[in-house]
C-alpha cells in the first residue's frame, strides 16, 4: 500500500517546483525597440526579471542590441547575472565605445572600473593613454589611480611623463610617495617665488 505514495509525492513536489519559477515579463524590453530575433535569443538564456530591467534600461539609453546581448553573455561567462546597466550608461556617456565597454565586461570589471574610467576622461587624457590605463587595470597590473593622475596634471606634469610612470608599474605606496614628493617640491617653489616677489629692493 505504501508504494504508490512515492510517485504521488514526486508529482506534488514537481508541481510545487514549477509554481516557484517566476514568469518573466518581456513586454518592456520588447517595447524598448529590441528586434524580435534578438529578444528570442535573450529568452533562451533564462534571464531574470532584474536582468530584463537592466537590459531595458540600456535600450532606453540608446544601447544597441548586439551590445546588450554581448554584455549578457559576458556576465554568463563569469557565472553571474548582468546587473551593470548604470555602469554601462556612465561609460557610454563619458565617450567609451561599445568595444571598450565590452572589454571591461569580459574582464568582469565593469562596476569596478566604471567610476575611475569616467574620471580619466574628465581629467582630459588622450584616448590612447586612457586605453593603456584601462587595459592595465583589466589585467590587474599596478598603475596610477585617476586621482593621482589628476594631481600630476594639476602640477603641470606632461602626459608623456605620466605615461612613463604608468609603465614603470609603481605600487600604490610608491606612486603616492612620488606624487606627494612632486607636489611638495612644487608648493615649495611657489612659496619661494611669492616671497622673493614680495621683497622690496634695497
Amino acid at each position: 500500500m505504501r508504494k504508490p505514495l512515492l510517485p504521488l509525492c514526486l508529482l506534488v513536489f514537481g508541481l510545487a517546483g514549477c509554481k516557484t519559477q517566476p514568469k518573466i515579463d518581456y513586454t518592456a524590453l520588447d517595447q524598448s525597440g529590441m528586434w524580435s530575433s534578438n529578444l528570442a535569443q535573450i529568452k533562451k538564456m533564462n534571464v531574470s526579471s532584474a536582468e530584463v530591467g537592466e537590459l531595458t534600461k540600456l535600450k532606453h539609453a540608446g544601447a544597441s542590441d548586439p551590445l546588450c546581448l554581448s554584455l549578457l553573455k559576458a556576465a554568463r561567462d563569469h557565472n553571474h547575472e548582468f546587473s551593470s546597466g548604470d555602469s554601462v550608461i556612465e561609460l557610454s556617456g563619458a565617450g567609451y565605445t561599445d568595444a571598450q565597454i565590452l572589454e571591461m565586461a569580459q574582464a568582469d570589471k565593469l562596476d569596478a572600473l566604471s567610476s575611475d574610467a569616467v574620471m580619466l576622461k574628465l581629467i582630459g587624457l588622450s584616448n590612447g593613454t586612457v586605453q593603456v590605463v584601462i587595459e592595465r587595470r583589466e589585467q590587474g597590473l599596478p598603475t596610477l589611480t585617476s586621482a593621482q593622475i589628476g594631481r600630476l596634471k594639476n602640477i603641470g606634469e606632461s602626459e608623456k611623463k605620466i605615461l612613463e610612470l604608468i609603465y614603470q608599474g609603481l605600487s600604490g605606496p610608491q606612486a603616492e610617495a612620488y606624487v606627494s614628493r612632486l607636489e611638495s617640491a612644487r608648493n615649495h617653489s611657489h612659496t619661494e617665488f611669492v616671497r622673493n616677489r614680495g621683497r622690496r629692493p634695497r
